[in-house]
């Protein structure tokens, strides 16, 4: 990453979604957001369409979804909001509902993720499965609809990652642990890396009018992610206490102040022009090297241009197969 100022925004560590959206108007903007159902992302689509954004849920299960967006309907937002089927660990989900895609793409944010899946699984593809939906289903979506990204004129991809990326970097040699034992919690940490190098390595479509960065959205314990997580690791994280009742601490965030930094990448002016970063706590995070202390910031190996373009040529590689 090449050195530049850090960007800096008004917004404090836990604004909510709608605080960092006020004044913000996207009448005639597209918006998908995946895995926008529940959690953050149902708050990230709340906010989108308040402002105006006419916004696609991409849901594995769009029947499951449906309680949720009609209680999200009553609120009449601006915009307007469907939901379609995708499972992004299915390439020819993603394939499907890219073909179906009609017109041009403002917003497209990658937020759908599955963590720490207690036995090692893989895709057809014979990627191991977090790493398929968090990275390649994201991958494979973002290029499919580029035609429609750049028709937008100045759209922008935010990918959705995690402060857990700096606990591994891309094992290029091994990445679907085939011969190092397999881990939860490294496999969760690479996919989360995968994901910002994404956001450095669609660089490439700058000259589009496509910019990409990706962020870590804090601690949010009331989402579906931690469903893998079982009760005995939450107590040993210090999340819960010993009768599972949360233990709050002064980091943990709401779903809606979880989604802040999300809506902050997809529709701030303040990032007008600006690709390839990551941010947290609604602000562009530092590059923190693994013997510096630091409750945050992003790791070099995640922010690496040569490592992007590498893991670049891999998806895409398998998108050929």
């Amino acid at each position: 990453m090449p050195d530049q100022p850090l960007l800096q925004t008004p917004f404090s560590s836990h604004a909510t979604a709608s605080e960092v959206i006020t004044g913000v108007d996207l009448t005639g903007r597209r918006a998908l957001v995946t895995g926008g159902a529940s959690g953050i992302g149902l708050e990230t689509v709340r906010a989108l369409a308040s402002a105006g954004a006419d916004v696609t849920v991409a849901t594995r299960d769009p029947a499951a979804a449906a309680p949720a967006l009609r209680a999200f309907a009553a609120t009449a937002p601006a915009g307007s909001v469907d939901v379609r089927a995708l499972d992004l660990a299915d390439l020819a989900s993603v394939a499907r509902f890219a073909r179906t895609w009609s017109g041009p793409l403002d917003i497209l944010v990658a937020n759908a993720g599955i963590m720490a899946l207690p036995t090692r699984q893989v895709t057809g593809q014979g990627w191991e499965l977090q790493l398929a939906t968090n990275h390649l289903g994201h991958f494979a979506l973002a290029t499919a609809l580029h035609p429609e990204l750049r028709a937008a004129g100045s759209a922008r991809l935010v990918v959705v990652s995690s402060g857990a990326h700096r606990n591994a970097a891309f094992d290029f040699d091994d990445p679907h642990f085939e011969q190092r034992p397999y881990d939860p919690w490294t496999a969760y940490a690479q996919s989360k890396t995968a994901d910002v190098l994404l956001a450095v390595g669609a660089r490439r479509w700058a000259a589009d009018g496509i910019t990409a960065n990706a962020l870590n959205p804090g601690w949010i314990l009331t989402t579906n992610l931690q469903r893998h997580i079982d009760a005995d690791t939450m107590r040993a994280m210090g999340v819960t206490d010993e009768d599972g009742t949360v233990i709050p601490q002064p980091y943990h965030k709401t779903a809606e102040q979880g989604a802040a930094t999300s809506v902050l990448l997809a529709a701030s002016p303040l990032l007008d022009g600006v690709t390839g970063r990551y941010f947290e706590d609604n602000q562009e995070a530092p590059v923190v090297h693994a013997d510096e202390e630091h409750p945050g910031g992003v790791a070099p190996h995640a922010v690496d241009p040569l490592a992007a373009d590498r893991l670049w040529d891999r998806a895409m590689c398998a998108l050929r197969m």
